[in-house]
């Protein structure tokens, strides 16, 4: 009887034994998953933190390319100004083209420094991206945590602010201009609308430099918008239209480099409208408010080709 008594104890205890619950596997496995993810996230960072990095070096190369293509350009500037000078000094002929020259190498000049300053305003948004990145890494968020592994923000806690860099580069223009709103910046306006000119497109560039006197009536780009659509009416052979962009460059901009050269179009233009007198009158205005300049040289030429008296060069 002893026997049969002790058999169901024992299989009482197997019972309990096989019943009894595994070891908590689950949450170790949980935790190992955690972990995985959070070091696929370092590893994405890391990798996204290298691509800024390259790009960031191919942004540091396009400036030194841009600055070197300026040092370049204002060295043949220089060459072509004492070639020119040599010139004017031999004789007046081909002043003209040679002005015309400078004048484009001078815009040139202009465009290549708005490029650096978009070059360098993007490099500093890389830079504001890589130190946000940076913070991140130091303090990463998992928004994929069990709630109970981690504990919530005190209720108090100061919500956090991220702050933003002043952009790079400024307005090549003596006094910025308010825009109207939505308008793009003045430097893009005017960049675009050179580069259609320089590529023939006529009706394009026109419209375009018109936004630019629009948006930025005040600023000295709205002058060089001026000249370039005389510039376009005269290669139209609309003169008389010529002439008025012209005049609106020296009456509404005074102090524009490029009034000299407006004055010289416009008595060019004076003189192809068969207003000979308007035009020798412009010519000589020019050359005495200008007497040494470029301008004045291709005036010279032009009235002593037509047999006109030329006033002396001032020394």
């Amino acid at each position: 009887m002893h026997r049969f008594r002790v058999l169901p104890a024992t299989l009482a205890l197997a019972a309990i034994t096989l019943t009894a619950p595994a070891p908590m596997f689950a949450a170790s496995k949980e935790i190992i998953q955690l972990q995985t993810q959070v070091q696929q996230l370092l590893d994405q960072v890391a990798r996204l933190q290298q691509s800024n990095d390259e790009r960031m070096g191919v942004q540091r190369d396009l400036i030194q390319q841009t600055v070197d293509s300026v040092n370049k350009m204002s060295q043949i500037m220089d060459g072509l100004q004492r070639q020119m000078r040599a010139q004017s000094e031999a004789s007046g002929t081909g002043a003209q083209q040679l002005s015309g020259q400078v004048q484009t190498l001078n815009d040139s000049v202009d465009e290549l420094k708005a490029r650096l300053g978009r070059i360098e305003k993007t490099l500093s948004d890389l830079q504001s991206s890589q130190a946000s990145m940076s913070a991140r890494i130091d303090t990463p968020a998992i928004s994929s945590a069990p709630a109970n592994d981690f504990s919530a923000p005190p209720a108090n806690a100061a919500p956090i602010t991220r702050t933003g860099k002043p952009s790079a580069g400024t307005p090549l223009t003596s006094a910025p201009a308010a825009a109207a709103p939505n308008a793009p910046p003045v430097e893009d306006l005017y960049r675009t609308a050179f580069s259609d000119y320089n590529g023939a497109k006529y009706t394009v560039a026109a419209a375009e430099f018109n936004d630019v006197i629009k948006y930025y009536p005040d600023a000295n780009y709205a002058g060089n918008s001026y000249f370039y659509l005389g510039e376009i009416d005269y290669k139209a052979g609309r003169f008389a239209a010529a002439t008025k962009n012209y005049d609106r460059v020296g009456e509404q901009y005074p102090g524009n480099p490029k009034i000299p050269v407006a004055e010289l179009r416009k008595g060019e233009a004076l003189l192809a409208l068969k207003q000979n007198d308007a035009g020798v009158r412009e010519l000589r205005s020019l050359i005495q408010r200008y007497p040494n300049s470029q301008e004045a040289s291709a005036a010279r030429s032009k009235l002593s080709g037509m047999g006109v008296t030329v006033t002396p060069r001032n020394r």
